[in-house]
């Protein structure tokens, strides 16, 4: 009866413009706080970085120093303590921290997957083993020491945005990570919403990583909601998610990573929560990702123009100065006297156009600019010593 009535009142709560008080949780909330706030509601942010524009969005923020629940539970006590809040939408970050998506689902109500669905997408041996009975195309994977060098790809078993993928070059494997083969070929994502049975497509996705000084070679870069597919290339994408969205009871908004060769795409992992593409749509998909948690997918929307989005990493040691100008089209701000190491994301720059090629043109000035304003600030750590 208890959950009728919680499950009634939040379906109101999703149709409501003036919603109130929502925790929103990631190791950087920027974004959820944004559309939440977008959508009407007054998030409450809990992350690791406090950007800027984090705290503009947010009604009130806390900063840890990571998503392990012994930093979590304290301040998500004081959010319900102080606010009353008792809804949850979570991003990145949780990949390593499962317990602490059981503690908020033990003390909020979770808008989203549950951590059984979240920690059973990150078992990776048992993913794999389902998409062979689905016949879902992947890389190969090996979960034990591969007998002869194949090269390939080690990965961590709970990694994200591409951290910790190193080339195999027959080193000792862990048992917190695995071998998979490396597939070359275009990557791509296709955002969606889910409502433990059905599929309703957002859009499809290109993307793209950045190789580090340090030898961090697969991260996570930029994506733009565009892409060079087929119909028919799609459409077996489509036929996957017809799968596994019912197999794996997923809710809310997903998205799914796979590579593109011609003819042949291979699935790579799912994200099970709202990813860096959401940004990318003109469209409430706060309140539908919470719609669609609550098993309702409200109606479709349309692309007007293109837009993308990607992260700026520090060339070399910087610190954000007093007074800094950060250019048009930038977001993710540190505040000033934040410290960014080399390898380190700075900010972020969004663009919007009506082409593809135009975006991605306008991306690459950005960046340029932004690097020129630093130079003219001299911001170096070895000046500002």
């Amino acid at each position: 009866m208890l959950k009728a009535i919680v499950d009634k009142r939040d379906l109101e709560i999703a149709n409501n413009s003036d919603i109130g008080f929502i925790l929103v949780i990631a190791s950087s909330a920027r974004m959820l706080a944004q559309t939440a706030r977008a959508s009407g509601f007054k998030p409450l942010v809990i992350d690791l970085f406090a950007d800027l524009d984090t705290q503009s969005y947010a009604e009130d923020f806390k900063q840890i120093t990571s998503l392990a629940k012994q930093h979590l539970q304290p301040v998500v006590d004081y959010f319900i303590k102080r606010y009353q809040v008792d809804q949850v939408v979570y991003g990145s970050g949780f990949e390593n921290h499962p317990e602490s998506l059981r503690y908020l689902n033990s003390s909020l109500f979770m808008l989203g997957n549950s951590p059984d669905i979240f920690i059973r997408l990150h078992d990776k041996p048992a993913f794999f083993a389902a998409l062979n009975q689905l016949t879902i195309p992947y890389p190969r994977v090996c979960f034990s020491q591969p007998d002869q060098f194949k090269g390939g790809l080690i990965k961590p078993m709970r990694g994200q945005g591409g951290v910790g993928i190193t080339r195999y070059l027959g080193q000792e494997m862990g048992s917190d990570s695995y071998w998979q083969r490396y597939q070359s070929g275009s990557q791509y994502s296709v955002l969606f919403l889910a409502d433990g049975l059905h599929v309703q497509l957002v859009g499809f996705n290109s993307q793209w990583t950045t190789s580090l000084d340090d030898g961090r070679e697969f991260i996570f870069s930029g994506i733009i909601n565009s892409c060079d597919l087929s119909a028919k290339q799609q459409m077996q994408v489509v036929e996957w998610l017809k799968k596994l969205v019912p197999l794996f009871s997923l809710k809310g908004l997903n998205s799914l990573d796979f590579i593109n060769d011609g003819d042949n795409s291979w699935l790579l992992e799912i994200n099970p929560r709202p990813s860096a593409s959401m940004q990318l749509y003109e469209a409430d998909l706060f309140k539908r990702h919470i719609s669609a948690s609550l098993n309702g997918l409200t109606d479709d929307h349309h692309i007007n123009g293109y837009t993308a989005y990607q992260v700026v990493y520090a060339q070399h040691d910087i610190m954000i100065p007093d007074g800094f100008l950060w250019p048009e089209g930038c977001v993710d701000l540190p505040e000033s006297g934040v410290i960014c190491r080399i390898g380190q994301p700075i900010c972020s720059i969004m663009s919007h156009k009506m082409q593809p090629h135009l975006v991605m043109s306008a991306l690459q000035t950005q960046q340029i600019n932004l690097h020129k304003r630093f130079s003219t600030w001299n911001i170096t750590l070895a000046l500002i010593n």
